[in-house]
Formats: structure tokens, C-alpha cells, sequence
């Protein structure tokens, strides 16, 4: 009761709790944390999952909407119009991608906070070089780790950027996260990474559906 988690409190006690369990569970606080977090991704899924898909469908379309931009790029009412359509129609929602991401942000707030204030991380040794996942990775293998993993699940994730400028700040964004991450608890760092794994996993199961849908549709034509 007196550790004080900030806003989310009333997300961050039960995660701290259930780590707690897993801690009994597994005898390493390490552990904890990479099944804690597997667990959370899992509990997330279905908002994941449609935000996943929402960004597919979105790809699947940018080719038609590049091309009502350009046949309406005098009259932006006309434009909007036939994109809203053409959403309608093929059952594709701009938001669907944003909405998924915004909902889960107090999950992420919560076990951040819960990482970060957790006194029985301190001393507490996960695997072979981390000793202490209180403190920072010695040898800066997590946050290394975590950038790529970032990087790898860019790479595969459908995008739909029409400024050039928000492509080139998310291409830097994984650089970016590991500068900040080289200073941060191991603990907080394996989080992190153990989510980027289960992103991209799940961002290659998605993947595989539509491909699959993709060419059921081509054979149907």
C-alpha cells in the first residue's frame, strides 16, 4: 500500500500481483516478467488483432486512394467523400489501427510502473550477464536486443504513411527507443523485448491470413 503506482494504480496492483505469483512460480524474477508479459499480450490480443488487421486492410487499399488523391486533389469534400466510401465498401476503418494502440497504452503505463518501482527487482539476477535487473544492462545486449526486434517488426508490419516525414521518424524510432532503453532497468528492457517477440509473431500470423484470403480471392476471380 505504500508504494505508489501514479494514475493507473488500479492496472498496475493487479500486474504486480500476478507478477508476484508468477515470482513464486518460477523463482526468478526474470522469468516473472517474460511470463507476465506473454500474459498481457494474450489478455490484449483481440484489440491487437483488429488493430492488425485494420492496418492490412488499409494497405490493401492505399493504391485506390492514391488514385481518387490525385482525381480529386482540387476538391478535398469530393475526396473525402469517395475515400469514406471506399472504406465503407471494403470494410476498412482509418481508426481501427489507432484505436487498439490508444486502449492498450494505460496497460503499458501500468507495468512500467510497476517495473520501475518494484523494490524485489533489485539484486535480482535473471540469466548469465544480468545480474541486477534494477539496474541497466552492463553490456547493453537487452537494449541492443530490443532495438532490432523493434526494427524487425516495422519491417513487417503493414503501413499507410502519405507524409514522407512521419516514414522517415518512424524508420528512426527503433534507434531512437534503444538510445533511451541503454539507460533504463534490465527489467523494464526485457519487458519490452519479450513484447517486440510476441508482436512479431503475432504480426506474421496476421500476415499469413490475409496472404492466405489474398490468394482464395485471386482464385475465385
Amino acid at each position: 500500500d505504500v508504494v505508489e503506482y501514479g494514475f493507473f494504480t488500479f492496472i498496475a496492483k493487479p500486474l504486480f500481483t500476478l507478477l508476484s505469483f508468477l515470482y513464486g512460480v518460477f523463482g526468478n524474477w526474470g522469468w516473472a516478467i517474460v511470463v507476465m508479459t506473454i500474459i498481457v499480450r494474450l489478455a490484449l490480443y483481440p484489440l491487437t488483432y483488429k488493430g492488425t488487421v485494420s492496418m492490412n486492410k488499409l494497405k490493401e487499399l492505399a493504391p485506390k486512394v492514391k488514385e481518387l488523391q490525385k482525381k480529386y486533389a482540387d476538391d478535398k469534400q469530393k475526396l473525402n467523400m469517395h475515400m469514406m466510401e471506399l472504406y465503407k465498401k471494403n470494410g476498412a476503418n482509418p481508426m481501427g489501427g489507432c484505436l487498439p494502440i490508444l486502449l492498450q497504452i494505460p496497460v503499458f503505463f501500468a507495468v512500467y510502473r510497476v517495473l520501475q518501482n518494484a523494490i524485489e527487482l533489485k539484486g535480482a539476477p535473471w540469466i548469465l550477464w544480468v545480474k541486477d535487473l534494477a539496474v541497466m544492462d552492463p553490456y547493453f545486449i537487452l537494449p541492443v536486443a530490443m532495438g532490432i526486434t523493434m526494427f524487425l517488426h516495422q519491417k513487417i508490419t503493414p503501413t499507410t504513411f502519405n507524409d514522407p516525414m512521419q516514414e522517415k521518424i518512424m524508420k528512426y524510432l527503433p534507434l531512437i527507443f534503444t538510445f533511451f532503453f541503454v539507460t533504463f532497468p534490465a527489467g523494464l528492457t526485457l519487458y519490452w523485448f519479450t513484447n517486440n517477440l510476441a508482436s512479431i509473431v503475432q504480426q506474421f500470423y496476421v500476415n499469413r491470413i490475409f496472404a492466405k484470403k489474398h490468394e482464395a480471392q485471386k482464385v475465385e476471380k
